[in-house]
């Protein structure tokens, strides 16, 4: 619990010393007028009020990350704390600020136009790709989990919870057509409320009841479930919304355009990321207590249960039948929010790419519907095949932290090239860091290359020194192409 409380104050001290530094390494212009404003559209460019854009915000990059990965990754001990403060402050928080600041500086641009203009057409389309995918993955995945745990809620298990599953898909449909203003600024403010509310009552659950056995920080830092993998690169692939998130970077933009002022950007990009990761220490220390301290006899780290029925025996166990609904529907409304912001941005990404505007009804319908084919064929996959949920999270949880190295090598070309330039060092440590996770998760797992995983270590370090030494190769080049914003 100690670990716990300090990890919360450290988060909340990040916000206010390190997110000013990053505030001023890239300087927002209070009187710079933003897309919301000069590109109205009534549909995607809305200028809304700023405590809307940060539920928002802060309801798109939740998702059940900050939930589902922290209990995974609560396995791996006391570890899972360094990861959520360090990951959260230095990385995650400055890669959804950056990431949201440059896309107002440029129009609203999607994330690949981005990469695309600091790090070259060809990464550009790579990126594009992979953005595509995870987003793809991201509608299928955020599918599931919400309609498990509302069929446990209504009684309707098995195949009965398809009708939830229907029920999804069809709000999906209606959020990523209509107007951003419309259902996701209506209806995101309480789900905002329900999410918050779940934390702040399992939080004050923690103070009362002060649970005793939580393994702290200093009791050693070894991996405590050793089948849950080796903790490099495992458990940063495990916790990415709690922490490093590329995801975050296809939803910054989605606010960028809706912004009414440049100033308000720490408070909703960096501020929503440390929020993130609070409820994402919330959950980590409430399972490590479950798992490890004897909170409950039928949930251990031996005996595993899946993410959706953790919360739900942590939920009802500590918050009463009311109480346990309510969190419940709070762990509902973050997957759907970002199932269905996770589609709208897969329509303006390739409405970006083909340049088709999208005021036009027909035009989000040209896009729209090819999408939810293909996001119908994954749910398919995830029914039909043995573990088919779990092949689709593990290359989820891949192409999300692959997302965030495009991201960060983008910001760091784009620091580079600023008035600030010497700055960019704040980024380019932590996208090389990420570059080691995701090529040696990739190589030594069995689906990627299968390299033995004794090997984990070695490759990581080496990788992490050639990304460096190649973005160095190419740093002069990298400054003669782009010019300064």
């Amino acid at each position: 619990m100690y670990t716990f409380l300090i990890s919360v104050i450290a988060l909340v001290l990040g916000y206010i010393i390190y997110g000013r530094v990053i505030e001023r390494v890239f300087a927002p212009d209070k009187s710079r007028i933003t897309p919301a404003i000069a590109m109205a559209d009534g549909v995607d460019y809305v200028a809304m009020p700023t405590w809307k854009i940060f539920m928002i915000q802060f309801l798109n990059i939740a998702g059940t990350g900050p939930i589902f990965g922290a209990i995974l990754g609560a396995l791996y001990g006391p570890v899972c704390y360094l990861w959520i403060v360090f990951g959260c402050i230095f990385g995650g928080a400055v890669h959804d600020y950056l990431s949201g600041m440059i896309s107002i500086r440029n129009g609203g641009e999607s994330l690949p136009d981005i990469v695309g203009q600091y790090l070259g057409n060809t990464v550009k389309h790579l990126s594009l790709i992979v953005t595509l995918i995870l987003l793809l993955l991201v509608g299928a995945v955020f599918v599931d989990s919400p309609a498990i745990i509302l069929g446990n809620l209504t009684g309707m298990t098995g195949s009965s919870s398809l009708v939830w599953v229907g029920v999804i898909i069809a709000y999906y449909v209606t959020a990523t057509l209509v107007p951003v203003d419309k259902i996701i600024g209506n209806i995101y403010p309480f789900f905002a409320f329900a999410i918050i509310f779940m934390a702040i009552g399992l939080l004050v659950c923690l103070f009362i009841q002060w649970p005793s056995g939580v393994p702290e920080i200093w009791d050693g830092l070894e991996n405590l479930n050793p089948e849950s993998g080796y903790v490099f690169p495992g458990l940063f692939i495990t916790i990415a919304c709690g922490a490093v998130s590329g995801f975050h970077a296809t939803q910054s933009p989605l606010m960028a355009r809706c912004m009414k002022n440049e100033k308000y950007g720490r408070p909703v990009f960096y501020g929503s990321m440390i929020l993130e990761g609070i409820i994402a220490l919330v959950w980590a220390t409430i399972s490590s207590y479950f798992f490890y301290a004897g909170g409950n006899v039928a949930m251990n780290a031996e005996n595993v249960k899946t993410a959706p029925e953790v919360v739900t025996i942590v939920s009802n166990t500590w918050l009463g039948h009311f109480g346990g609904i309510l969190a419940l529907l709070g762990v509902v409304f973050a997957p759907i929010s970002s199932g269905d912001t996770a589609l709208r941005g897969a329509r303006l990404i390739i409405a970006d790419a083909i340049h088709l505007k999208q005021k036009s009804i027909f035009n989000r319908l040209a896009i729209s519907v090819p999408i939810f084919a293909i996001v119908g064929g994954l749910l398919w996959f995830n029914s039909s095949m043995p573990n088919g949920f779990n092949v689709i999270w593990r290359y989820f949880g891949w192409a999300n932290q692959t997302l965030s190295v495009f991201t960060l090598w983008a910001i760091t070309a784009f620091l580079m090239t600023s008035r600030k330039g010497e700055w960019y060092i704040l980024t380019m440590i932590p996208a090389a860091f990420m570059t080691s996770v995701c090529l040696t998760f990739i190589l030594t797992q069995k689906i990627g290359f299968g390299l033995p995983e004794s090997l984990n270590i070695y490759l990581g370090i080496g990788i992490f020194i050639a990304s460096i030494i190649i973005f160095y190769i190419f740093k002069n080049r990298i400054k003669e192409k782009h010019h300064e914003l």
